[in-house]
């Protein structure tokens, strides 16, 4: 029994050393959307106004739990989402803060639909309409088991 607590004290203290969160889909969803016109590419789009907790989470090393999208990977080009690819953002089926575009540190070796945990440094974007509003940089990841 004490070997639990035990391995349990170190986990939580690898948490505070590390400052990594994790953190759910919800904690995404805190996040507005109006309709913006966007010149360079003549379009009215969805513009994000972050919350206070999403705000809040800029620039740190989270975990997050969803579905793997290999959308371009010719072009580096990686989502995690939290529904599956037939049900994901670009299929109509979801909003955008349901996607994180993935900058991995190097290439992963996983498929389409593949549920995998991703920890990475999140960034918010609301200026570049050829990025998601969620990025995580240096990303390592695992497959779910």
């Amino acid at each position: 029994m004490r070997n639990k607590f035990a391995i349990a004290a170190i986990l939580f203290g690898l948490h505070f050393c590390t400052g990594q969160e994790h953190i759910s889909w919800q904690h995404l969803a805190d996040v507005s959307f109006t309709d913006k016109y966007f010149p360079s590419v003549d379009q009215l789009l969805l513009y994000p106004t972050f919350g206070q907790d999403v705000k809040k989470l800029e620039g740190k090393e989270i975990t997050l739990s969803g579905y793997f999208l290999n959308i371009s990977p010719e072009d580096d080009l990686y989502i995690l989402s939290k529904n599956p690819m037939a049900a994901c953002f670009f299929c109509g089926m979801a909003g955008p803060e349901t996607t994180v575009e993935l900058h991995f540190k190097k290439k992963p070796n996983f498929y389409t639909d593949d549920i995998i945990t991703v920890t990475g440094t999140l960034s918010l974007n609301s200026k570049d309409v050829t990025h998601l509003n969620y990025i995580l940089d240096n990303c390592t990841a695992v497959k779910a088991k």
